[in-house]
């Protein structure tokens, strides 16, 4: 089946390469920003926004005015989809999707611009690849690129390094049956605890860089105070953005380890089970929870549910959640006896009516898998 999948590299630009991105970027901001202008105003007038093709003909007509002239020197492409992005967001902004368009600022961490394949104008070579406007950029290739290129992001992260994102259509195949089910539990001191009594760490990325970052970003903001003392501005100040951008190479760090290991992790689990079952977590909501918020944040649970779908949808497998509220930790799971409420202090217990002997999480994992294999029988 034909499916979207997404290539990440690493690009070397030179420095006429980097000028001309960051001009592109800021071209397909200053696209947005007036035509999201133009857009309301048109609402408040008439009470109907622009569309995507009335927005396209007067970009035409803006590429041509003295003033704006310098929107011809940048990937056409990069411009059009500026103003897809926009009509998008109103489209999902009307749908109640997300909120309503923001003006985007160039202080934001991450820049980038995308544009799209057509006539080869983008190509993945063996150190290299041929980007539109930019000609051959040197390139960390990874991975070889599958399908058909769609289209390309162009990224700049706060850290000053420059990414690109290949979006590719590709014939995905389902992987063969493993005639496996596994129950999931999800946690905080331990990651993940399998039904099989398999256990996986919790790394906690965040927490081992802590002391690091406080250190780097205490510095960042006695840079800071020395700017704002000598009169000069934050993007003028040198050695605050040199600072800046070591703080931003400690978060990029930490961002990579986590998603490393949850990429490896997703992919074993997909792999080698047929049918996962897990908890329908309400993340948003635990993170109300002050005492347990950073280190919820930290575990990146969502994210880590949200890549099992995705890969589960590919390769022919299937997620089954089991609600919330279900007991799992109070039910036994040999004789199905439910016992009273346990606090999260209690590890191990033995169940009043058989005598077996649980490990709180490994039998919260079993009832979460058998609770799932319930419900996969009535879907």
């Amino acid at each position: 089946m034909l499916r979207h999948k997404v290539y990440k590299y690493r690009i070397y630009p030179t420095n006429e390469q980097a000028i001309l991105i960051m001009k592109t970027i800021g071209c397909s901001r200053f696209v947005y920003n007036h035509f999201l202008d133009q857009w309301n105003m048109s609402y408040a007038d008439t009470g109907k926004g622009l569309t995507y093709s009335a927005c396209s003909k007067l970009l035409t007509d803006l590429k041509r005015q003295p003033d704006t002239e310098w929107l011809r020197e940048v990937d056409k492409f990069s411009l059009q989809n500026a103003l897809r992005n926009l009509a998008d967001s109103f489209t999902r902004f009307f749908s109640h999707q997300n909120d309503k368009p923001h003006f985007k600022s160039k202080k934001n961490p991450i820049q980038s611009y995308t544009t799209h394949f057509t006539n080869n104008n983008i190509a993945i070579l063996d150190k290299s690849i041929k980007l539109p406007k930019l000609g051959f950029v040197k390139c960390a290739k990874s991975q070889e690129p599958q399908g058909r290129i769609v289209k390309a992001t162009i990224r700049k992260q706060a850290s000053g390094r420059f990414f690109v994102s290949i979006l590719c259509e590709e014939d995905i195949h389902e992987l063969p049956k493993t005639d496996s089910a596994i129950g999931l539990d999800l946690g905080i001191t331990d990651f993940a605890v399998f039904s099989d009594g398999h256990k996986v760490d919790n790394h906690r990325f965040t927490t081992k860089m802590e002391a690091k970052l406080k250190r780097e970003q205490r510095k960042l903001s006695r840079r800071a105070l020395v700017a704002k003392k000598n009169g000069v501005s934050l993007l003028e100040a040198k050695n605050y953005q040199k600072q800046k951008r070591k703080v931003a190479c400690l978060h990029e760090k930490v961002t990579n380890q986590r998603n490393d290991f949850l990429n490896k992790l997703s992919t074993a689990i997909i792999k080698n089970h047929d049918v996962i079952c897990m908890e329908d977590l309400h993340t948003k909501g635990m993170l109300r929870n002050h005492k347990l918020a950073k280190s919820i944040s930290d575990v990146s649970w969502s994210s880590f549910v949200a890549k099992l779908q995705y890969k589960a949808e590919w390769y022919g497998r299937a997620i089954i959640k089991v609600d919330q509220w279900y007991p799992s930790s109070q039910i036994c799971s040999e004789c199905g006896h439910r016992d009273g409420k346990k606090s999260l202090g209690i590890r191990k217990w033995m169940c009043p009516a058989c005598h077996a002997h649980h490990d709180r999480d490994i039998n919260a994992s079993n009832n979460i898998r058998n609770e799932g294999l319930r419900l996969y029988t009535l879907e």
